[in-house]
């Protein structure tokens, strides 16, 4: 099945190091995914299924944990669709 995603084009998003490697290190890849993917398309590329909750973003949400949380995943969307 790993396979094939990865020949289709089908591994979206994928968990990285500082260097942007795929990694299984649990400081980059908090949920040990196989492979560090995060987000897969269906074949066609239609459908975008991913692991980490982009949803659960808002102000003040992560004050005990450095760093930008706002992926602008669903902002991006509805601008790419314009």
């Amino acid at each position: 099945m790993l396979q094939e995603l990865a020949v289709n084009g089908q591994i979206a998003t994928q968990y990285v190091d500082l260097d942007g490697n795929a990694t299984m290190d649990v400081r980059f890849n908090p949920n040990g995914s196989v492979c560090a993917i995060e987000g897969i398309t269906s074949p066609d590329g239609r459908v975008f299924g991913k692991m980490g909750h982009t949803e659960r973003y808002e102000d003040g949400l992560y004050q005990n944990v450095p760093g930008k949380y706002d992926m602008g995943l669903f902002r991006s969307a509805v601008l790419y669709y314009e």
